[in-house]
């Protein structure tokens, strides 16, 4: 399912236009973003949590010369799936 499928399954579920629903998904999509970038936790219940992991620096290696260089430290988003999203997938 790609963004415009899922837009038009929110609309006929919940009786919006196309245009609300996708303005719905895009600001939910906004406020997630936001809150990971102030490294604050969003959790939905039954659904799951977004937070962002630390990844520490680290040495690595430059596959095509060989040379050894250094990789910054980096903050990822993760998603951890709730008890009943996992229940409702099985």
């Amino acid at each position: 399912m790609n963004k415009s499928e899922l837009i038009a399954a929110v609309a006929e579920k919940s009786g919006l236009t196309k245009t609300d629903a996708g303005n719905a998904i895009d600001s939910l999509i906004d406020v997630i973003a936001a809150a990971l970038k102030s490294d604050d936790k969003v959790s939905l219940v039954g659904f799951g949590t977004f937070s962002n992991r630390t990844r520490a620096a680290r040495t690595g290696r430059n596959p095509k010369t060989g040379k050894t260089l250094t990789i910054e430290a980096s903050k990822n988003p993760t998603f951890k799936a709730g008890k009943a999203l996992k229940d409702a997938v099985k």
